[in-house]
């Protein structure tokens, strides 16, 4: 809110027109304008609110963006849609063509898409593609340059072959045994990278998509795309709920990965975790990162007996709770405990944390220690 605005304007805007019955604070221009847009969401059971028609959303939609900044807008606009109901305005691309896109409207619409008409689901597509693009411009260079540091750091040897020589680092580490009378250093450490023909490490996404998992779902979907654009790596990626359903071969395109993907829905993890076992060749290189608020639909033994015969095999297992910027997410704490006890690391994580996270368990650190230090 304008930082101008008088101090009683301010709270008579903040506090409504059932604050001040006898019009003591009165509003005029601009702010009479922010009262109106604030009044038609807000005091929508008293006054009619926006309605159900499209002329007046989609003016209501432009007035917001004209008073308020953008954030301000989106969080309008996702109290519309909760408070009001107004997930029919998404089905009209002439109100959806007018929205400030972001992570929540883009985890609506994808919820929404079995119900869209075919006009819509274009308009819907530019909406989620947008969101996707802006995740990807503030994301993508943290997290390929934490993790190709990492690999990195995994792929050193000691022992190299000439041609993998690193000539920096063991020309650094070897400056002290610098000989003047040869004009020459005599290294008694040699540093190389080794050689693979192989990425160094597999990391594995699996993703709940009950409609919880919503916001989650779309993060991780550009975060996969980024880490398969990294050479040392090789990536999948499948979703699942009571079934299991592989998008690795969309990894390329996030939009299309999340509009394969179905959310709601049942939760099977169990199943996840055995269809996560037939991807796995090399278990000690393998970074499985289950991404569920562990609300298990079948019986919890199975899903912790899967969860251990991975953690037996080498595999790094991860459970995020939630991969978003909305704090402390509900899950399933009986759950989370009991793959704790099987030294499954278990938490939730933002998309700023994610680069330094995957740069963690790439570099195999002690994750719980990682998680408490963070």
């Amino acid at each position: 809110m304008n930082a101008s605005i008088a101090p009683t304007e301010r709270w008579r805007l903040i506090l409504g027109r059932a604050a001040d019955p006898e019009g003591e604070a009165a509003l005029s221009g601009r702010e009479a304008g922010m009262d109106a847009v604030l009044e038609a969401l807000y005091d929508a059971d008293r006054q009619g609110g926006l309605g159900r028609s499209s002329p007046r959303m989609h003016r209501w939609l432009g007035d917001i963006r004209k008073y308020f900044p953008t954030p301000v807008v989106q969080l309008l606009q996702r109290d519309a849609l909760e408070r009001l109901g107004l997930t029919q305005m998404l089905l009209q691309p002439e109100l959806l063509a007018s929205v400030e896109p972001d992570v929540h409207l883009a985890a609506t619409l994808l919820s929404l898409q079995k119900a869209m008409p075919d006009e819509t689901r274009e308009t819907a597509r530019m909406v989620v593609r947008r969101v996707a693009e802006e995740l990807e411009r503030r994301l993508a260079h943290a997290l390929r340059e934490a993790v190709e540091q990492a690999t990195r750091r995994a792929g050193r040897t000691r022992n190299p072959r000439p041609r993998d020589m690193d000539w920096r680092r063991t020309i650094y580490r070897n400056l002290r045994h610098y000989q003047p009378e040869l004009k020459s250093i005599i290294p008694q450490h040699r540093y190389g990278f080794a050689r693979r023909a192989k990425a160094l490490r597999h990391i594995i996404l699996g993703i709940d998509q009950s409609g919880s998992m919503a916001d989650s779902l779309v993060y991780a979907a550009v975060c996969g795309a980024v880490l398969a654009s990294v050479r040392s790596l090789r990536t999948n990626l499948f979703v699942f709920d009571t079934e299991v359903a592989d998008l690795t071969e969309y990894l390329h395109d996030p939009v299309a990965l999340l509009f394969g993907a179905q959310l709601g829905g049942g939760t099977d993890i169990a199943k996840a975790l055995n269809y996560a076992q037939t991807l796995v060749q090399t278990p000690q290189d393998t970074i499985l990162v289950l991404i569920s608020d562990l609300y298990e639909g079948g019986p919890a033994a199975e899903m912790l007996k899967k969860a251990q015969s991975l953690r037996a095999t080498g595999v790094t297992l991860i459970g995020l709770l939630a991969l978003n910027d909305e704090g402390a997410p509900a899950y399933d704490r009986a759950n989370a405990a009991a793959l704790a006890a099987l030294d499954v690391p278990v938490f939730a994580c933002t998309p700023q944390q994610f680069p330094q996270l995957m740069a963690a368990a790439i570099a195999r650190q002690d994750l719980k220690r990682w998680k408490n230090d963070f």
